[in-house]
């Protein structure tokens, strides 16, 4: 027969299950409340970590973008105010109903072709377009009126322009460069015309497309003038007031474009200045973003990136995940030790092993952050190399054209040889008759005929050696050191070096400048080695000319002074006026030149801070002009280094 339990055992045992429940449930509560108390302050850890990590790099990659868009730019800003200052753009606009525009548009044209820009156009005082570089096509912007354009405001007024918009005519964006023309009075309140350059943006917003961010840039008003994604250009970053829009139609910045919100919402600003925001609609819509800013005051633009949170939502992820291990871990190991002590090694090792692990993390950690500083270092390196590698460039470049010069001077000296030896053969022959004469008065005992033939002896040498200095002066390498220059006595050198080939070919030679002395601020020999060429080049257009005439000018205008050399050969082909200057572009037979002279002559023009220009006559004929700073004559007597030609 059974016993069964007391009465006493079986209420104790129930008591004990009663209470047992409630912890039970209250120890599973703070276990599952500390689990995710530890996931969250892991994630939210992770997210700043994540956070500050990708700020830093928005920040260089934001910095980098601004300085490569802030370089593009600047590298065309000279280009307006120099085709301003161009002497053939003041005649055309001075008097554009009397001569052609053709010339002005083909200039135009092979400057943009040069500097890579998208458009070049010349506006008159009214603002109506006279020439532009895209004159051929049928969508030019000739006889197009721009006065309502801010660039042509600001240039018409005397400053330097700058704009960026849509364009009327092209409907592309783009960045606009303007300069003021003055004719005479620079101190006039309005310019006679202005030069505009536009340059297209495109090439820039390729670049940002190949980047892990989207890169915006935004005028004033807010509007995304400039973006890596094109579905947020032409934009606005919140939604414009009605006097906005109608400011914008009235300047045409933007023509008809409807600029309509981008939809962008801010979720979070953040101490940094960063932001996170995410967009309402759009391809964009649903993805969260970093948004950073950075100021461009020059253009008065501002730059956004935002970079995608991607990789701070993985990080968050991966922490929450290994805390919630980690915690999970610690738990069951915790439980496991409380209810079986044989396991506490088992505990410790497992701990021992996630230290280590958290280890390996922060080790790598810190290795990433050493390999990205190297990397940067590596990069500033790079670029050091490149400037050192580009100066010795520059300087190779500059030695490669000296040498250049000075072969070129010894090219002339070839040419020229045959009329040296003239010059010399007739002395030389004079001298050996002047002495065999001298020999035969001594026999026959006469002193005063043959102390005659000797003085003709002597002035011949004296004429040899003239002859022979004029060729060491020549062909001796130039200095780099600007002095005041006789333009007359340049002349008169370079017309001894070519007086066989004027007397043998009948050149009459006509001098056209004032009696009283010139004088340039340039270098003897550079500048007489022009002269040379120039004068040499005239000789060769006229050699099938039955009456040949070489005209030398000298014409002093306020602080330059003007040197022209004009001869009335069969002159220069229109197609070929804009090339003469290229190197190795010749129009002689092959064989008789390298087409180097010119290009040379117009770089050591440039050199001395001088022009170098090229024309037809109306009569017939070309004509090249030299334009030099004018100088005073020199305290020291220069007449034995210089000296004026001769007129006869």
């Amino acid at each position: 027969m059974s016993q069964r339990p007391p009465a006493s055992a079986t209420s104790s045992v129930a008591h004990s299950t009663r209470l047992s429940r409630p912890w039970r449930l209250t120890l599973l509560v703070v276990i599952a409340a500390g689990l995710v108390l530890v996931t969250w302050q892991a994630a939210r850890l992770a997210r700043e970590q994540a956070l500050s990590s990708l700020t830093d790099e928005a920040h260089n990659e934001l910095r980098l973008s601004a300085e490569g868009l802030r370089g593009h730019l600047s590298r065309h800003d000279y280009l307006a105010e120099m085709l301003a200052s161009r002497e053939v753009v003041h005649r055309f606009l001075a008097t554009p109903d009397k001569l052609e525009a053709m010339p002005v548009n083909r200039l135009l044209d092979s400057v943009r072709e040069t500097a890579d820009v998208s458009d070049i156009y010349l506006l008159n005082r009214q603002g109506d377009t006279l020439a532009a570089s895209n004159w051929q096509r049928p969508d030019t912007f000739i006889g197009q009126n721009y006065r309502f354009r801010d660039y042509y405001q600001d240039a018409v007024a005397g400053r330097l322009g700058r704009f960026h918009g849509l364009g009327t005519s092209s409907k592309a964006r783009g960045y606009y460069f303007s300069a003021p023309i003055w004719l005479a009075n620079h101190e006039a309140q309005t310019a006679d015309g202005v030069m505009v350059v536009k340059l297209l943006l495109d090439s820039v917003e390729a670049a940002w497309a190949s980047q892990s961010a989207e890169l915006m840039v935004t005028d004033r008003d807010g509007i995304i003038f400039m973006a890596s994604r094109e579905e947020l250009r032409l934009h606005a970053l919140h939604p414009l007031s009605q006097a906005q829009r109608q400011a914008l139609r009235d300047s045409r910045r933007y023509a008809a474009a409807p600029l309509p919100p981008a939809g962008l919402e801010t979720l979070e600003r953040r101490p940094d200045g960063g932001q996170i925001v995410s967009f309402r609609q759009g391809p964009l819509a649903g993805t969260p973003y970093l948004r950073l800013r950075r100021e461009m005051p020059e253009f008065d633009w501002q730059m956004h990136i935002l970079k995608p949170l991607t990789p701070v939502q993985t990080a968050q992820w991966q922490a929450a995940l290994l805390a919630g291990g980690l915690y999970g871990m610690v738990a069951m190991a915790g439980g496991y030790g409380w209810q079986r002590r044989r396991l506490r090694r088992e505990r410790e090792q497992f701990a021992d092993r996630e230290r280590r692990t958290l280890a390996r993390a922060r080790d790598e950690l810190e290795r990433n952050v050493e390999r990205r500083t190297r990397d940067l270092v590596d990069s500033n390196r790079r670029l050091s190399d490149e400037i050192e590698e580009r100066r010795r460039a520059e300087q190779s470049l500059r030695q490669t054209r000296d040498e250049l010069v000075q072969a070129a001077k010894l090219a002339v000296l070839g040419q020229l040889a045959a009329g040296i030896n003239h010059e010399l053969n007739q002395p030389l022959a004079a001298v050996r008759a002047y002495a065999e004469n001298a020999r035969r008065f001594l026999e026959q005992g006469r002193a005063d005929t043959t102390d005659a033939n000797l003085a003709q002896i002597v002035e011949l040498t004296e004429r040899m050696a003239e002859i022979s200095a004029q060729l060491k002066q020549f062909s001796r390498p130039s200095g780099d050191t600007l002095t005041a220059v006789s333009v007359p006595a340049c002349f008169g050198y370079a017309l001894r070096l070519y007086q066989a080939r004027l007397n043998e070919a009948g050149v009459e030679v006509i001098y056209a400048w004032p009696e009283a002395e010139t004088w340039v601020r340039a270098d003897l020999v550079r500048l007489e080695q022009v002269l040379v060429n120039l004068i040499g080049n005239a000789l060769q257009a006229m050699s099938e000319t039955p009456a040949p005439r070489l005209t030398l000018a000298i014409e002093p205008i306020d602080d330059k002074v003007r040197l022209s050399v004009a001869d009335n050969g069969p002159g220069i082909e229109a197609a070929h006026l804009a090339r003469v200057f290229e190197p190795f572009f010749t129009t002689k037979s092959p064989g008789s030149g390298l087409g180097l002279g010119l290009s040379i002559s117009s770089r050591i023009i440039d050199d001395l801070g001088g022009r170098l220009t090229v024309g037809n006559q109306p009569q017939g004929g070309a004509i090249f002009t030299v334009t030099l700073p004018a100088d005073t004559a020199p305290r020291r007597d220069t007449s034995s280094l210089q000296e004026p030609p001769s007129h006869a």
